[in-house]
Formats: structure tokens, sequence, C-alpha cells
């Protein structure tokens, strides 16, 4: 996937961008949304390997790209029955709060829709994370459930989430 508009770019991650994804995804700070505030612990060369496994049909791990400098990663996943899961971590925070996630998700949400044909995009977000829940419902998602208690961070803290989805009849589209 290639991706681009004015100065923002999504683009397939490579073995070359293992570095970078390696030292945002072992960053405490920048993972602790997702529940890994120690990091993942991961290699370089678990990356790569992970890396090498995706395709169009199945999974895809994106870098996203202001004036060509990545700031961090999507991706979306195949679950079937046409329906795709995505995900979008701005890892440098001085580019967080610029509108760039919303226009970044629309990019790759048009392309899901209208590129890739599917049917129902799904994601799901931590109970605190309202900045994304604000976005999220801006484009249309829906919310379709909220999980209490239903998973524990790597400290062992109960945290809850927010199931969405989003049907390409409800999409707004701020990419242009």
């Amino acid at each position: 996937m290639f991706i681009k508009n004015n100065n923002l770019t999504i683009r397939n991650a490579t073995a070359k961008d293992a570095s970078i994804l390696c030292k945002w995804w072992n960053d405490g700070s920048v993972m602790a949304h997702a529940g890994f505030l120690n990091g993942l612990g991961i290699s370089e060369e678990n990356i790569v390997q992970q890396l090498s496994g995706d395709t169009d049909e199945t999974t895809r791990r994106l870098i996203i790209e202001v004036d060509e400098v990545p700031f961090g990663e999507m991706n979306y996943r195949n679950k079937g029955n046409g329906i795709a899961e995505i995900g979008i971590k701005i890892c440098d925070f001085s580019k967080q709060e610029k509108g760039h996630g919303k226009k970044l998700l629309s990019m790759l949400i048009n392309a899901l829709f209208n590129d890739l044909g599917y049917k129902k995009i799904i994601l799901d977000t931590n109970l605190n994370n309202h900045r994304a829940q604000h976005v999220y419902e801006k484009l249309g998602f829906q919310k379709v459930r909220v999980n209490a208690d239903a998973w524990k961070n790597q400290l062992g803290e109960l945290q809850s989430s927010i199931d969405y989805e989003l049907e390409e009849k409800d999409f707004m589209n701020y990419s242009d």
C-alpha cells in the first residue's frame, strides 16, 4: 500500500523500518495506551520476521510519514467476511493534536473500502482514550460495546475497552 495526500504518506512497513518500530514498540510511553507500560521487549530481528509475513490479503503493518519523516504506524488485518480491523499509533508525541490522525485514518479507510473492497471496518480503543474516541466518532464509527474490566495491562491493572465499527455508508472522509 502506498497512499500520499499532500505531505502525509501511508506506506508498507519494510525490514528497513525495523529499527524505528523497535524503538517505538519498546518505549513504554508510546505503548502505554495498549497496556504495555514497559514496552514490548521485542528485537529488530523479530520485527523483520513479522514484517516478512505481511500480505495485502492478511495483515499489513504501515508506516505513516509527514514530510517523508516517519512519525507513527498503522495496520490493518483481514478478519474475513469483508471486515478489516485497523489500528493507528502516532509515536512522535510532537505530531499529536495536529489533525494528522483523522486525515490518515480517512486515507486508510477510503483505500480499504474503495481499493480493497472491505465492507466494514472495526477497531477498539481503551475506555480512557477519549481523544481517539472523538476522532473515531467524527469519522462515523459507531460504538458496538464496552468491555468492562476485560483485560489486564503489564502491571496487572484491569482495563476496559470500547469496540467500534464503521460501514461505508456512515464514513465521513476527512482526507480531501
